[in-house]
């Protein structure tokens, strides 16, 4: 049965594109924020069954709760591109603090060891670094969306489940820079591939550093095609209109699809 109207205008939509997502809710409650007012602009209701979507939509890489920046939406057949996001490049900054270590890696967590970091200088850093760039071993944090018997490891933890840490896997860094040095805290802004994480590297930093570390604040600035400044869509956007103009303006930012169509609006 055809659907006119507001309605038909969301159905239609097929593609990618990011939003902007601020510290505090999870990738997952974002995604439903943003398919709640989609839904109700349109005037229609999500059936309950998860194979009966009224609304394909999805997001290519999960963000920390604590952590902000570029999120990567796909709606309608954009929802097949989502894999490419996942393994695709990235760009983050973070902000690290040495001297103190949490069970999350990050400022979310629980201390669990402090240690000196009067004899760490920039130079040092700066060497350290070097070890950190091209294909390395990368030992995935506890706290995290990876699973184990089809539940995550982070959920796990806070019911009280005893978890073995994955074991290290070969990840990506293309690119990593010191942009700011004020002890305990210093910046890093990395480029890196899929299946890396910035709380690792710092956690792992600290270490070479003879020390310890964790992260403070943690900013996707980059996602495949899509960066922070120029192409994500905050809350006050979150409409049909804008969108579907999003979709047509950076479909050209895309892959060609399987006989040479890009993925669009209608």
């Amino acid at each position: 049965m055809a659907v006119d109207g507001a309605a038909g205008r969301l159905l239609s939509l097929s593609g990618l594109f990011p939003v902007y997502k601020p510290r505090g809710p999870t990738s997952a409650q974002l995604l439903g924020e943003l398919k709640g007012k989609l839904l109700r602009e349109a005037g229609l209701k999500e059936y309950i069954k998860k194979r009966k979507q009224t609304l394909k939509i999805g997001h290519g890489g999960t963000l920390d709760s604590s952590a902000s920046g570029v999120l990567v939406v796909g709606i309608g057949d954009g929802t097949k591109l989502l894999n490419s996001m996942l393994s695709g490049s990235k760009k983050y900054t973070t902000i690290g603090e040495m001297g103190k270590a949490t069970d999350t890696l990050d400022a979310s967590g629980t201390v669990t060891e402090e240690k000196s970091y009067d004899h760490v200088r920039k130079d040092d850093l700066e060497k350290v670094l070097q070890s950190f760039t091209g294909e390395i071993m990368q030992v995935p944090p506890l706290f995290s969306a990876l699973k184990r018997d089809g539940k995550r490891l982070s959920c796990l933890l806070r019911e009280g489940v005893e978890v073995e840490a994955k074991p290290a896997r070969p990840v990506m860094v293309y690119n990593i820079s010191v942009t700011d040095f004020q002890p305990p805290l210093f910046t890093l802004d990395i480029e890196c591939g899929g299946g890396f994480y910035v709380r690792s590297l710092v956690r792992d930093i600290g270490k070479a550093l003879s020390s310890c570390a964790s992260v403070k604040e943690l900013t996707r600035t980059k996602q495949g095609p899509f960066t922070l400044e120029e192409h994500t869509l905050r809350e006050e956007s979150w409409d049909i209109a804008t969108i579907s103009k999003a979709l047509q303006d950076w479909a050209h930012l895309l892959p060609a699809q399987p006989g040479n169509k890009r993925l669009k609006s209608e």
